[in-house]
């Protein structure tokens, strides 16, 4: 179960979640800061991957396709952004 109201608290950006899917590997900050939130320009860089999730936000990015506690990892600055 996951929040769908993340917030990045760094670049003040709605985290973006697709089911299904997971980030390719060349991935990089100046992707995600010149092509978020527009879905048709991210796709380029997405791969159908079933049961999967791909979060982004302006500045930091996960594929997640086990279950993980987002909130261990010390890098992202996503929080709720309340519901």
């Amino acid at each position: 179960r996951t929040c769908d109201q993340l917030r990045c608290t760094a670049c003040d950006f709605r985290v973006s979640l697709f089911n299904d899917y997971i980030w390719d590997h060349s991935c990089d900050y100046l992707f995600f800061r010149n092509n978020m939130p527009e879905l048709s320009k991210l796709r380029a860089k997405m791969i159908k991957k079933k049961g999967a999730r791909a979060y982004a936000c302006q500045c930091s990015w996960r594929s997640i396709d086990e279950l993980t506690d987002l909130q261990t990892d010390q890098q992202l600055r996503w929080v709720c952004g309340k519901h």
